[in-house]
């Protein structure tokens, strides 16, 4: 046998006895009844799950597994063999893992957080599809000299990587490194069994975007290796169970670097040996074929996707512009191709270093043979992101309502307002070179100059384009358009995108699609005709349907745009939120994917989003944004909004405002979303039925849904 799967071998058998032992005194301790779950999953025990098809609940649940993982090991030469004794120690893993979970809070006294819920893989959908995170990295061990993690990891993190640390190398990282799923770097646990929380993602991926079914095994190997772009790093010596998770994870198609000299154990293309760790992340990127633009800023600091969640909290902030004190205003602008002079920057007023708290109108004019008035909008709400790519500053809000922090690093670094408007320049050109020919950028902090502006420019324009969107509905365009960004995460999935119905990510606009039309014709936003109408009620067209068709290479061939019981439209899986039928009160419950709790219709969303996700049709349950709540179109075919009986109050908070107007304006209602329940009220069925009888639900005087 040789040096390699005698090691893989070695540390299978190592986990399988270990897990052995685990779960025959876990029975003795608690029983074979006492429950057992990771939190906040649909998915069990999911590699279990995923694989077998087997859901486990409780710790007898886990002897037949122990079976199974004893039965992939079976010491022979072939690698192939090895890789499945490779997977038989990742099911060891988990096992070991979820034993911790019988304990209330298993990683809350150490540097790491453990098990990662469905809530958090569902949010990163979005960013995974569009390339903002373009791949996942596990590093693991312990570097012979920190540096040289450091290194390797602040690489991943300005590449935009998500990278998943386990053991060692988190107090290694910690020491110039900023952690945390707000910065995708995120520490798992120090022991090697925690590798499995990040393979777990992985898989989870497969069941909730791409539609594997539960005991699919070649389903799943398939999607893993060809749809999750994730692999790993080693450092330091490794040892028998180490090779053995590394044979798991090139079982699932995840190459593994290591930084010790194989030499002819290693395995081309899938184990190989980078002693040189400038050069670890060019071959990792290398093997999983992901290919990174690298954008060159003019800045001092940092600039990458992966900033985009960082707090800047008011002890570490230099600087503090914010409409609440001072005036604030973010407007692009479309311009003759004479009045603007491209690269031109104007600063007026005070910069950093002479004020604290500034006022902050940014104002940039654009000009193109291509552009158009609807994609200014699409441009502004890019500064949000691009502000926030840069290390040291936070942003929020939009239009005249802004907020935005610059840190004291950022600062010392010499973060100025110029290098603002050099980000905002060099992102558009770049982003948006198909419409923008030129580019010049203003930024005001003058509080007088700013308040001019923002009150005899800015607030006119918002004003012109909301007049503009009240004017978009469905009835008054030419087209719709396809979206399929999700397609390489749920290749049979693929929005319907109308002025009143963006897409279920909550990201993808009428306008945004148009515009991503206009910049890339053969990209992921195709338009469709409004032709062939079939049901006016339901929003059935010929054309959808066979555009739908041809999008999802015949997985779809029927969609509505405005039913959820027949033909809904299909759902990725990083939907905001989940539309379900409530049996008792013929209505529907609207849950968000931020709520853990039970709901009136007997799940949770996690529960209610395993039967929703993956691109398939489900009557009775649909996957959408936010923003569709309040539409005159959801659910319209049923009776719409006044279906609405239960939400989370967090999501009921969000949503009201826009909630009643609606109401108002469809059924003449006043503060519909007073009548509509949430977890504070009520999560049962019947107790539910008796406050919409009390607040005198519209829904009691609608038609049964089924």
């Amino acid at each position: 046998m040789s040096v390699l799967t005698d090691l893989i071998y070695g540390g299978s058998n190592a986990v399988a006895g270990l897990t052995e032992g685990a779960v025959n005194d876990a029975i003795a301790k608690y029983g074979a009844d006492k429950e057992i779950a990771f939190g906040d999953t649909a998915y069990f025990f999911p590699t279990i799950y995923a694989a077998t098809g087997v859901k486990v609940k409780t710790l007898g649940d886990l002897t037949a597994c122990v079976g199974v993982l004893k039965s992939l090991i079976t010491n022979q030469e072939d690698l192939g063999q090895a890789l499945n004794a490779g997977l038989a120690t990742a099911v060891g893993a988990e096992i070991l893992e979820g034993l911790k979970y019988l304990e209330a809070d298993p990683y809350g006294k150490e540097t790491g957080i453990g098990f990662v819920p469905d809530p958090i893989i569902r949010s990163l959908g979005v960013p995974l599809v569009t390339g903002n995170i373009p791949g996942v990295a596990v590093v693991l061990g312990k570097a012979d000299n920190e540096k040289d993690v450091i290194s390797v990891v602040k690489d991943y993190q300005s590449k935009g990587i998500m990278t998943f640390l386990v053991g060692d190398v988190i107090e290694q990282v910690a020491q110039g490194v900023k952690m945390g799923l707000e910065f995708r770097v995120i520490p798992l646990g120090h022991d090697v069994t925690s590798v499995i929380h990040v393979v777990t993602v992985a898989i989870r991926a497969a069941l909730i975007f791409g539609n594997v079914q539960p005991g699919d095994l070649a389903g799943l190997l398939d999607y893993t290796k060809n749809r999750v772009p994730a692999f790993v790093n080693t450092f330091g010596a490794i040892n028998e169970v180490v090779v053995s998770a590394g044979a798991g994870a090139i079982a699932l198609g995840f190459p593994v670097v290591v930084d010790i000299d194989l030499g002819e154990n290693q395995v081309p293309g899938a184990l190989e040996s980078v002693c040189d760790h400038s050069l670890t992340v060019a071959k990792s990127l290398e093997l999983r074929n992901i290919k990174i633009k690298v954008t060159e800023l003019p800045i001092p600091v940092a600039f990458a996707a992966a900033f985009e969640g960082e707090i800047i909290r008011k002890a570490d902030m230099h600087n503090e512009m914010w409409s609440s004190a001072n005036p604030t205003a973010e407007l692009v602008l479309m311009k003759d191709v004479s009045e603007v002079e491209d690269r031109r920057i104007t600063i007026i007023g005070p910069d950093f270093d002479r004020g604290k708290d500034l006022a902050l109108a940014t104002f940039v004019e654009v000009a193109g043979k291509k552009m158009q008035v609807d994609f200014e909008a699409v441009i502004e709400r890019k500064f949000h992101a691009w502000f926030n790519y840069m290390e040291g500053v936070m942003h929020t809000g939009q239009r005249n309502q802004v907020r935005v922090r610059v840190s004291n690093a950022a600062f010392e670094a010499g973060l100025r307002l110029r290098h603002f408007a050099e980000v905002l320049y060099v992102m558009i050109r770049n982003e948006f070179e198909a419409v923008v020919d030129k580019c010049q950028v203003t930024i005001i902090t003058d509080p007088a100059e700013a308040a001019k502006f923002r009150d005899e420019v800015a607030m006119p324009r918002y004003a012109q384009r909301d007049d503009r969107l009240a004017s978009m509905t469905d009835e008054a365009v030419d087209r719709y358009y396809t979206c399929i960004l999700c397609q390489s995460f749920a290749p049979a999935h693929c929005c319907v995108v109308t002025p009143e119905r963006l897409g279920l990510c909550g990201a993808v606009s009428w306008l945004d699609a148009k515009a991503t039309n206009e910049l890339d014709p053969n990209g992921p936003c195709q338009p469709i005709e409004k032709l062939g109408l079939i049901d006016e009620r339901t929003g059935r067209y010929e054309e959808v349907n066979r555009m739908i068709k041809e999008a999802t290479h015949g997985a779809v061939e029927n969609v509505t745009l405005y039913s959820i019981l027949e033909d809904p439209m299909t759902s990725c899986g990083c939907f905001e939120c989940i539309c379900g039928i409530e049996a008792v009160s013929s209505g529907v419950i609207v849950v968000n994917r931020e709520y853990k709790g039970m709901t009136p219709a007997g799940m949770t969303f996690g529960e209610l989003a395993s039967c929703t996700g993956g691109g398939v049709q489900t009557p009775g349950f649909m996957g959408h944004g936010r923003h569709f709540i309040a539409s005159k179109k959801f659910l319209s075919a049923e009776g719409g909004i006044a279906r609405i009986v239960w939400m989370p109050k967090e999501l009921k908070d969000d949503v009201a405002e826009r909630l009643n107007k609606t109401a108002k304006e469809l059924y003449g209602i006043e503060n519909f979303a007073d009548m509509v329940a949430d977890e504070t009220v009520t999560c049962d069925a019947e107790e539910l039925i008796g406050w919409l009888t009390e607040k005198g639900h519209p829904v009691l005087g609608l038609e049964p849904l089924m």
